[in-house]
């Protein structure tokens, strides 16, 4: 059975599984999350032309797209204070509204400084898209749905993606880098008016007396060895993945493979096909394998074991280039999971913050690698190193930090804490 509350005309419950309120849920969820990621990754498609318009550098490039991922880690703590205080519904209809304004002043843009501070305004803007959702997963929907939920979710962020790939190098030409920013502000704010009438309403939690007890929850989120084994992992291969698939793929296969910026878009497409892939996978599979005794943490060592063997044979094999990097984009869904794998040390009241601090970290380390990626390669560029020499060891470096990273995962997990602890 379905249990409602009417508030705002939305339903507030959904675990009975009723078509019309899953659909009511998640369609919000999905395009605020599809737009998130066409927003994250849309710079790998529209760089050669801001390079040519603006003069850009690569540190410069690096820094203005990662500018999205610097403003969207800064929010993640006080999302997750405000996702658990106020509810999915509020904090995402308002945080869209201001992705639908710094879209349209990234259109106007006419500098750096100016676009990097609409993209920050951007980032922020989805920064509660992905959270949000799996809050709102974990009010309305039982504990065996969470992976499957989750991967569905996902499944909508890489059909994001694969719209900033080829179908926006096809509009490029008609609608130039504007005009596509406009069409996104457009949509935004649509997203932004159908989650705050469409998503039901939560009660604001009470469980601290004050903002100052909700921080010092949160630093002990941070401080807890549960947490800390997942840390490394979600700096450098969530956020990894992000940095590459956002925009250092396309310098990669253009200077290292040889490929126009036609191919290089195909190759950004079988990516986000082999992500999307991975993902309705888990949504398919999610229920089933999580009834069959198969934990986000088993799921998370094995995608990460493979992904380190697939990411060393696109650095140092003669393999061909869509198959190995469909397979990366396949097992990239892995990641989807370490939210889930700790949370899961947590008590439940403290989902929200324990996933917006793990996503802290991954944006965290997407800006970092992002940017870095660029300095690095003006540095060794300086020094005459070749770009394609340059662009491995850049990824070499990356790959080394990732299987550092992984060890930690391979340890027995701990114990869930007793309600109230952090």
């Amino acid at each position: 059975m379905v249990r409602t509350r009417r508030s705002g005309g939305a339903e507030s419950g959904c675990k009975g599984g009723s078509t019309s309120g899953w659909v009511r849920v998640f369609v919000p969820f999905a395009l605020g999350y599809y737009l998130s990621y066409l927003l994250r990754t849309v710079n790998a498609v529209i760089s050669p032309r801001l390079t040519d318009e603006l003069g850009l550098s690569a540190a410069s490039l690096g820094l203005l797209t990662s500018a999205y991922f610097l403003a969207f880690g800064a929010a993640q703590i006080p999302v997750g204070i405000a996702l658990d205080r106020f509810g999915p519904r509020r904090v995402e209809a308002a945080l869209l509204l201001l992705a639908a304004l710094g879209s349209a002043l990234f259109a106007m843009a006419d500098s750096l400084g100016a676009l990097a501070g609409a993209r920050a305004m951007v980032g922020l803007g989805v920064s509660a898209c992905l959270m949000a959702a799996l809050k709102g997963f974990t009010l309305w929907y039982p504990p065996e749905r969470q992976s499957s939920m989750i991967g569905f979710i996902m499944a909508s962020g890489s059909l994001g993606a694969l719209t900033a790939s080829v179908p926006l190098a096809a509009v490029l030409p008609v609608l130039g880098w504007r005009g596509a920013f406009w069409i996104i502000a457009a949509v935004s704010l649509f997203a932004a008016v159908l989650a705050l009438r469409a998503l039901p309403d939560s009660p604001a939690a009470r469980s601290e007396a004050s903002l100052a007890a909700a921080l010092r929850v949160v630093a002990g989120i941070f401080a807890a060895p549960a947490f800390l084994r997942h840390a490394a992992a979600s700096v450098f291969f969530v956020g990894g993945f992000m940095a590459l698939q956002s925009l250092w793929v396309v310098p990669w296969v253009m200077n290292v493979n040889g490929f126009d910026i036609a191919g290089a878009a195909t190759v950004l497409v079988a990516l986000n096909l082999g992500n999307l892939a991975g993902q309705l996978a888990v949504g398919v599979f999610g229920v089933r394998l999580a009834r069959a005794g198969v934990q986000p943490l088993g799921l998370l060592r094995a995608g990460y074991g493979m992904m380190l063997v697939v990411q060393a044979l696109i650095l140092w094999s003669d393999l061909p280039v869509l198959p190995l990097w469909t397979a990366f984009g396949l097992l990239t869904a892995a990641n989807s999971q370490i939210y889930l794998s700790a949370a899961r040390a947590f008590p439940p009241a403290l989902f929200g913050r324990v996933s917006t601090a793990l996503n802290l970290m991954a944006f965290s380390g997407a800006f970092c690698v992002q940017w870095g990626f660029g300095i690095g390669l003006d540095l060794m560029r300086g020094m005459g190193v070749e770009l394609a020499r340059a662009l491995a060891w850049g990824f070499g470096a990356l790959l080394a930090l990732q299987a550092l990273a992984y060890l930690p995962l391979l340890g027995r997990p701990a114990a869930r804490p007793s309600k109230g602890e952090a």
